[in-house]
């Protein structure tokens, strides 16, 4: 049984099968088997995390969206091709399952998806709060989400008070823009949801 993390290789290639079975305290996250430890987040990081999760919450119960959000510590489950049907996402095995993450922020639409370990497939929107994983939200996880056909990305820069917006045309992120603390952002893929930064950024 593997009860710390200095027992995993980190140069082994490891399923979701594996990862289910490691019993220590420390988050990691697989990355096409590749193990990613995950730091944990600062105050800042949460409290960012705390009030855009809230208004996701509040936007998709008042709008009786069909959407699910969650917070990490929350499984997603991102397989080779995005473009697998719910019945072939269940024939899918822990074994066949080589990258999952922990997004700061996962809204679902497509509640097929969700099952008791979290979501097997990806999300409709996934938002990152950059902290000292900031190379792996910009730039790997950025690539991970991208191939996987998560349809619409947000990189939150706390230090910064922005928001890069990135939305999914033809396989490929397309920059939307830049949003700064005193602007507003409306999400791309729910055109009603219009979100005045600075509630989130305020001190």
């Amino acid at each position: 049984m593997i009860t710390s993390l200095d027992q995993l290789d980190f140069d082994k290639t490891y399923s979701y099968a594996d990862y289910l079975t490691w019993k220590f305290d420390e988050f990691v996250e697989l990355i096409k088997g590749k193990i990613f430890p995950m730091s944990a987040p600062n105050r800042l990081h949460q409290e960012l995390s705390l009030r855009l999760s809230g208004l996701f919450f509040n936007y998709l119960r008042e709008n009786e969206r069909s959407c699910k959000v969650y917070a990490a510590p929350f499984d997603v489950r991102l397989l080779k091709n995005p473009s697998l049907t719910s019945q072939q996402l269940e024939g899918m095995t822990d074994k066949e399952i080589y990258t999952v993450v922990q997004p700061d922020l996962s809204i679902i639409c497509d509640l097929e998806k969700l099952d008791d370990k979290g979501c097997k497939g990806s999300p409709n929107l996934i938002i990152e709060i950059l902290s000292n994983n900031a190379k792996r939200d910009v730039k790997d996880k950025f690539e991970l989400y991208e191939e996987n056909g998560v349809q619409e990305y947000w990189i939150v820069r706390p230090n910064e008070k922005t928001i890069q917006q990135f939305f999914l045309e033809e396989e490929k992120y397309v920059y939307q823009k830049t949003f700064v603390e005193n602007e507003y952002i409306t999400s791309i893929y729910l055109p009603d949801l219009t979100i005045d930064l600075e509630i989130i950024f305020a001190d």
